[in-house]
């Protein structure tokens, strides 16, 4: 269990605004592994998956996921965390690309992952998609 929770760890650590990694984000999944943004509705496979990190990063080029508990079982490891970050760059989202804002976040999120073999073969991400669009000043 030990493991699985380090190799977690050592995927956040590649996603890292500021010591971002995509290739080695991408190699700690498993070859038919996925990430799945649950709010979204969208599922990232191979190469794609970079877009997981990627992404946010190019939005919000600081941003840190700050752990605030982790338990592992049985393949499963949970993590609850809040996402932070300045929204410096272009946010891709589904309904088009929202141009910085300069706000921050502090969104609350909790990730589900599988791991198999050391591998992450499927990490669902439940972050809290409506305190981050409140916090970017895109409701009331």
């Amino acid at each position: 269990m030990q493991d699985d929770v380090d190799l977690i760890k050592a995927l956040y650590a590649a996603a890292e605004g500021e010591s971002l990694d995509l290739p080695a984000f991408v190699s700690f999944f498993s070859k038919d592994g996925y990430a799945r943004n649950v709010p979204a509705g969208v599922d990232f496979h191979g190469d794609d998956i970079a877009m997981v990190a990627g992404g946010m990063a190019e939005a919000f080029p600081d941003v840190h996921r700050e752990i605030l508990g982790i338990n592992a079982m049985d393949g499963v490891v949970v993590v609850e965390l809040a996402i932070r970050g300045t929204h410096t760059g272009d946010f891709a989202t589904p309904a088009g690309t929202l141009a910085p804002t300069g706000r921050t976040i502090d969104v609350p999120c909790c990730d589900v992952f599988q791991v198999k073999d050391g591998k992450v073969v499927s990490f669902h991400c439940y972050n809290a998609a409506t305190v981050m669009q409140q916090q970017l000043g895109l409701t009331g």
